[in-house]
């Protein structure tokens, strides 16, 4: 913010650069000779960058433009089909049930075991 505090009360975001450009300035200039304002561009360069991060948009910008252009020059019969995505790639299928063919493991207890063994132990 203008006034130096920022929204919480404290000081700030660019009050760092700030603090640089000041010392720059008194390093490198007095009251007699203002030659060396020169050597504080880079330092002013960031301050005006964090208080309107117009290098920050025009880059985003420029991102935005080389992806979409990606985008329109990408071809769309290279990409995946809905069963492609479905499935992953993994199984190459004509078409069914999902679960055919999957066989359960011994080890795992299914339902119609439980129901048998739980009737055996009722008996």
């Amino acid at each position: 913010m203008s006034s130096g505090y920022g929204l919480t009360g404290g000081p700030s975001r660019c009050f760092p650069f700030w603090q640089e450009v000041l010392a720059c300035y008194v390093v490198n200039t007095s009251a007699e000779n203002d030659s060396g304002k020169s050597k504080c561009a880079p330092v002013l360069e960031d301050y005006y960058e964090c208080l309107h991060h117009r290098k920050e948009a025009a880059k985003v910008t420029a991102l935005q433009a080389a992806y979409r252009r990606r985008e329109a020059e990408t071809s769309r019969d290279a990409l995946p089909t809905a069963g492609e995505i479905r499935s992953l790639g993994l199984l190459k299928r004509d078409g069914g049930d999902e679960s055919v063919g999957i066989k359960t493991p011994a080890l795992l207890p299914r339902y119609e075991s439980n129901v048998a063994a739980r009737s055996g132990e009722r008996s």
